[in-house]
């Protein structure tokens, strides 16, 4: 049984809190269980020096968690350095985020993404993009509205995990269910069932295509529910 009694196809409560920081150009703070993480985004005039001249915009994420977000603390990437980890998960918001506007549109400026966790019980990568996804279509409308960018559409996407755990199909692990997992892997969609990106991996044992497949069915029942939120106004 899992925590709360809490079904095999169901998600952790999840909550936003808009402008939660209100010195960005918007801010979101998403709660998914125990998971908490800040999102907010910071425009910039001017884009990296491969798209200069280029009439296209950028968007770009950073990620880290807080010393306190865990069981025991973890030093500050500024004094240590960014792990692997770290890379690798900001990189993926940062893909995931420009698969949702033509930059195109945007003229020669820069989003920046700031992901911090506050609380970490499993599934930050994907909590981090679902919220990071809602303040990116905040800001993208108010600066259409502005008549800043161009008119272009905001394709609404959230992501979430599933996996194999105690031989069972899972869906938004936590981190109990995560550590003892078989396989886990994060979703990334858009509407009607599309992959923006997966990431799935065997931890304990190789999984059949019909487990795969189970994942599947149950992460797009949970992104079905997150992208609710997108007309949720808070």
């Amino acid at each position: 049984m899992r925590k709360k009694k809490r079904q095999n196809n169901a998600l952790r409560p999840v909550s936003i809190e808009r402008n939660f920081q209100p010195h960005a150009a918007g801010s979101i703070l998403f709660k998914m269980g125990n998971t908490h993480v800040i999102c907010s985004i910071t425009v910039e005039d001017g884009v990296p020096s491969f798209l200069q001249d280029s009439g296209q915009g950028w968007i770009t994420a950073e990620y880290g968690m807080l010393p306190c977000s865990t069981n025991s603390r973890m030093g500050r990437e500024a004094v240590r350095g960014r792990s692997g980890r770290t890379y690798e998960i900001q990189r993926l918001i940062g893909r995931s985020l420009r698969m949702m506007v033509d930059l195109n549109k945007l003229g020669e400026i820069t989003l920046r993404v700031d992901c911090d966790v506050l609380n970490a019980d499993g599934g930050t990568r994907t909590a981090s993009i679902t919220g990071a996804a809602l303040v990116l279509a905040d800001v993208l409308r108010s600066l259409r509205e502005q008549g800043k960018i161009g008119k272009t559409d905001i394709l609404p996407l959230a992501a979430i995990s599933a996996g194999i755990v105690d031989g069972e199909a899972m869906l938004d692990l936590d981190y109990g269910e995560d550590s003892r997992a078989d396989a886990d892997a994060n979703f990334v969609m858009a509407g009607n069932g599309r992959l923006v990106e997966l990431q799935c991996t065997a931890e304990g044992r190789p999984i059949s295509r019909s487990e795969f497949e189970q994942l599947t069915e149950l992460a797009w029942k949970g992104v079905s529910e997150l992208l609710h939120l997108w007309s949720k106004k808070v």
